[in-house]
């Protein structure tokens, strides 16, 4: 047991006033220096909070209570089915203990008797509660994976960071609502592959206050949407999965945005780098994402100069850029990094011809970004503020993640803050940034 913060996994069963009952204990637990955690495996001590009020809720929570017992061993038992002790003891004779709804100070009892309170610790106290961070107050990373599955020709990750190992969903939530409560406004969501999140485990079922949730991306962001704030998807391969994500954002639970890193569009480059999915199908997915959601941002990143890029193939990239009219997109020349397979593949491009393609290519992509972007003049958009300075506000909207996309600027606007979302008029365009006003409250 770590001294400094024993853990307690927490179950939580039944209606809305089982749930209240559920915080209540939490609270007293987080008061007392106790660590709630997500899984049975990792902690001292399982509490299961019951509910007793039709039969198949018994069944759910004897179920419950067994599970504990299985994957844990140190069980104590509370809630309405708790009411009912020898009910209990003769399916589950093992459990510690066990008490009745709304017991408060009998759970604590129970739990300081078999798991003593943590001691005060001024070291580990003066560690704010969400972290340290280095992004503003007001927008955060949430990292919900380490490594990756791929084997990607041009990349190590990989070899770096290893095989794709996904956070319990609990652990994320907690995170996410620790950067909620110290401020922060929008959560950009990342991983090395973050539609994938979860498949490592067979998106078993995690806990998050007590609440069973099954761990993959379209419950983890239902989740993140009722914190209120913008949640931000990054480096999303296009799976059929992601399909359940546009509807979330064209309710408005999520941000309509999507980072998906195509890198290429011809097929036979695609191989090469042993890249997921064809072009052919990723065309028709944006398409049906555009229909169900039609405020979608999409976004994403390319690579030309690959070895063993023809004109052909380069042709084809330009193809698709001009008929998928992505809204932000980045590009890079082909660099050889130390350890990838791709610097072992024959017909390495020339430096000038990577250069030419890529000033090429971001020509193409200019035009339609600075067609875009002018469709947006008139409309009335929700800004983040990022930054104030002597000339006025700069912001972001929706369809921008910081330091990678556009910016709005609201000139000789000094009566907002940093982290405000405000509603702004967009007045005039440029290729990849926007002006407007912030419109008045009456």
């Amino acid at each position: 047991m770590n001294n400094l913060s024993p853990t307690i996994g927490f179950v939580s069963l039944g209606c809305p006033k089982n749930l209240v009952d559920s915080e209540r204990i939490l609270t007293e637990l987080r008061t007392q220096g106790y660590q709630v955690v997500p899984s049975y495996d990792n902690a001292d001590l399982v509490i299961v909070n019951t509910c007793g009020f039709i039969d198949s809720a018994v069944q759910e929570s004897l179920e419950a209570i067994g599970e504990a017992l299985n994957e844990n061993g140190k069980v104590i038992v509370t809630g309405c089915l708790g009411a009912k002790e020898d009910q209990i003891r003769t399916v589950h004779p093992k459990v510690l203990e066990i008490s009745g709804p709304h017991s408060y100070e009998s759970v604590l009892t129970h739990v300081n008797k078999y798991v003593p309170k943590p001691k005060f610790d001024p070291f580990t106290s003066l560690v704010p509660q969400q972290g340290v961070k280095l992004t503003p107050k007001h927008y955060a990373y949430l990292k919900i994976s380490e490594g990756c599955n791929h084997r990607c020709s041009f990349c190590i990750i990989p070899s770096l960071r290893g095989d794709m190992v996904s956070r319990s969903i609990g652990n994320v939530l907690d995170e996410a609502k620790r950067l909620v409560d110290s401020g922060v406004k929008e959560l950009l969501i990342i991983a090395q592959d973050t539609s994938a999140y979860g498949v490592d485990t067979k998106n078993r079922m995690g806990f998050w206050n007590g609440m069973p949730i099954k761990t993959d991306i379209q419950n983890l962001c239902e989740q993140l949407s009722q914190l209120g704030i913008w949640v931000r998807l990054h480096y999303v391969y296009p799976y059929p999965s992601v399909d359940n994500l546009i509807p979330l954002m064209a309710e408005g639970k999520i941000l309509p945005y999507l980072d998906v890193p195509l890198q290429h569009a011809s097929p036979s480059i695609l191989k090469s780098m042993k890249r997921p999915g064809t072009i052919e199908k990723t065309l028709e997915r944006i398409q049906r994402w555009r229909d169900i959601c039609s405020e979608i941002t999409l976004r994403s990143t390319f690579i030309v100069g690959y070895p063993g890029e023809t004109d052909h193939d380069f042709n084809l990239l330009l193809d698709f850029l001009s008929e998928a009219k992505l809204d932000r997109v980045g590009c890079f020349t082909y660099s050889p990094v130390d350890g990838a397979i791709a610097n072992e593949l024959p017909d390495q491009i020339p430096e000038e011809i990577k250069q030419e393609r890529y000033h090429q290519f971001m020509q193409l992509q200019q035009t339609i970004s600075t067609q875009k972007l002018a469709e947006k003049i008139g409309q009335t958009l929700p800004v983040i503020i990022d930054e104030i300075d002597e000339e006025g506000a700069i912001g972001r909207t929706m369809a921008d993640a910081p330091e990678i996309d556009g910016a709005v600027y609201l000139n000789e606007e000094h009566n907002v803050k940093v982290g405000d979302i405000v509603n702004v008029e967009i007045e005039h365009s440029d290729e990849y940034d926007l002006w407007g006003s912030v419109i008045k409250n009456n």
